[in-house]
């Protein structure tokens, strides 16, 4: 568990990995964490809001790495989350605990995944696609869709471990609303996603908005 006794509120490194990092590699880890969180979101916002023919309201962030511009959004799913996994020993040595940093590195091995396994065009994007969703997948898709489902488990999974392994209270508690909020909101977005919603894409950036805000957020306060 963490303690508080820390000034700003700040927990001490770990006993274990603590010990097997610097104060400085500690340091670089966690902004490393910021960095992708901060990158991913930046990106999308700004692609999805440019791309053409892509409706930011409707399409998943996923389909800005298809079309000709694809390759933007596949190095920020490779870029990010390897900055993500980096954050994940420096988690650790500041909590003192593996399932908060279990959980930031899962999470962020999924997002490179995300990006090696591009989901098949569907639902009127790239342009001249149907609009329609296809009766069968290719291999990548299906790959890409569990790597999407592991990134959406592992972020309120993240969040719920914090609020239980972190004793400065506010932090506790902001750490188990988000891991409540994003359920709530990940079983908002698969039914959305399964009906073909016209707002599938802005309630999926709902969730990433607010999952990779805490995750950040959870990396600057533990910064050394």
């Amino acid at each position: 568990m963490l303690a508080a006794g820390r000034p700003g509120g700040r927990p001490p490194p770990g006993p274990a990995t603590g010990d097997l990092m610097g104060s400085d590699a500690i340091q670089v880890s966690l902004v490393a964490g910021i960095a992708g969180t901060a990158l991913f979101v930046l990106v999308f916002l700004l692609d999805g809001l440019t791309r053409p023919g892509y409706d930011p309201t409707r399409h998943p962030v996923s389909a800005l790495a298809l079309g000709r511009r694809g390759w933007i959004q596949t190095v920020n799913f490779l870029v990010s989350g390897l900055l993500v996994t980096a954050a994940g020993p420096g988690v650790a040595a500041t909590t003192g605990s593996a399932w908060p940093a279990g959980a930031v590195t899962v999470f962020g091995l999924a997002l490179v995944a995300s990006g090696v396994f591009p989901m098949d065009p569907m639902r009127g994007y790239p342009p001249g696609t149907p609009d329609s969703t296809p009766e069968t997948f290719s291999r990548p898709h299906r790959l890409h869709d569990w790597a999407g489902l592991v990134v959406f488990v592992a972020l309120p999974a993240a969040a719920l471990a914090a609020a239980l392994t972190v004793d400065v209270l506010p932090w506790a508690v902001l750490s188990g609303v988000a891991a409540a909020g994003l359920v709530a909101l990940l079983l908002w977005f698969s039914v959305a996603w399964e009906r073909d919603s016209p707002r599938a894409g802005l309630i999926q950036r709902g969730y990433i908005v607010a999952g990779w805000a805490w995750l950040g957020a959870l990396c600057w306060h533990l910064l050394p």
